[in-house]
């Protein structure tokens, strides 16, 4: 037996992974021939966990802490191998080391528009971008459904599932917010929010969570940014004043072109126009305020609503019932000082006692009956 046979033969007795890269999210214990001795000592540090696999199937998972490997803390194991209680013969079995650190400033972007079905502008295309971080959460999940028995597995390796996964959720999470698109670039925060609510619902099925979620840029074609800033000074700016200024520009353009064809004759002529123009929009502003003024002056003050009020009724909400309504209560017997009410502006139900609107209910009483002749 040479001396290379003869170390791989020995017994493995210390089992750990010092992770020296950023972006190793698995890594195989390099067990070769050799097989663990009962008994070996396993550490699995911060940000780690250990996963045994024996034949092809999930065992053990060891959280961070040290370990003196036995029956005992081995108990999935134990069952797959039939071993007997005190069983300290060696063993052999596939030992991974997962790491659970956060993994940060992960790319993310459509390669290609993705399409958002839009109430006022239709289907537009937009590209988004932005970063993430996650972790794994559940070692054994993300083994089986993501890594596999890839010995060495880096976040470059998963970053292309991760993307499409992010920009296919992501794209329906935004399809289905109630954030205009207009307000896209002003709410990025509330985006990244609803990204992030719904990427984690999926990104559990592979052991994983996403622990941030940014997005950095929103962009869509330039005429449909025209258009938005159209749309929002239409929000802003009163109409009739556009129109002024549209029809101002449109007569001063005119007159530019008549200066250019027939001299000076034609500028003097659209200037005047504008002016003409210019002082008629102003004259109708001036009539219609008066006549608003008019109207305001002159237009009587609205009819006060009688004041609704819900009445507890054998611990049952009844109403609204206004004033009238309650004297008849009253007189039949179902409405009492004590009797519980509520009207719109209260906190809580009062006692009717206690609201001074409705004196007039128990002190308006019928006159006495005439004596009988």
């Amino acid at each position: 037996m040479g001396l290379f046979d003869k170390l791989t033969g020995e017994f493995i007795d210390i089992i750990e992974w010092t992770d020296n890269t950023n972006d190793t999210i698995v890594y195989r214990f390099p067990r070769y021939q050799n097989e663990i001795k009962m008994g070996a000592k396993l550490t699995v540090r911060e940000s780690q966990s250990a996963v045994f696999i024996n034949e092809g199937k999930m065992a053990d998972v060891f959280k961070p802490g040290m370990y003196e490997l036995s029956t005992q803390n081995m108990p999935i194991m134990t069952t797959l191998r039939g071993w007997k209680y005190g069983f300290n013969s060696p063993f052999k079995a596939e030992v991974y080391f997962v790491n659970t650190k956060q993994f940060v400033d992960q790319k993310w972007g459509t390669q290609s528009p993705i399409t958002v079905d839009d109430e006022r502008f239709g289907m537009i295309e937009l590209r988004m971008r932005g970063t993430y971080a996650f972790r794994v959460m559940d070692a054994a999940k993300f083994l089986k459904e993501v890594s596999g028995t890839d010995g060495s597995f880096t976040t470059e390796e998963v970053a292309g599932q991760l993307r499409s996964l992010i920009i296919s959720k992501f794209s329906d999470a935004v399809a289905e917010g109630n954030i205009p698109v207009e307000k896209f670039a002003a709410n990025l925060d509330e985006l990244a929010k609803i990204g992030m609510d719904r990427l984690n619902t999926d990104f559990t099925e592979y052991g994983l969570t996403i622990t941030k979620f940014l997005v950095e840029n929103v962009s869509m074609p330039d005429e449909l940014k025209k258009e938005i800033f159209e749309y929002s000074r239409l929000n802003k700016i009163d109409m009739q004043k556009l129109a002024q200024m549209k029809a101002a520009k449109s007569i001063e353009k005119a007159a530019e072109n008549q200066g250019t064809m027939g001299g000076g004759m034609g500028m003097g002529m659209g200037f005047g126009m504008a002016n003409m123009m210019t002082g008629m929009f102003g004259q109708n502003m001036m009539q219609n305020q008066q006549q608003q003024n008019q109207s305001n002056q002159t237009a009587p003050p609205p009819i006060p609503h009688d004041v609704q009020y819900y009445v507890a009724v054998n611990g049952q909400q009844t109403g609204p019932f206004n004033t009238q309504s309650l004297m008849q209560l009253k007189q039949a017997g179902q409405f009492q000082p004590n009797t519980l009410v509520w009207k719109q502006g209260m906190t809580a139900w009062l006692q009717a006692s206690q609201i001074p609107e409705l004196a007039s209910v128990f002190t308006s009483v019928p006159p006495p009956i005439p004596p009988v002749a």
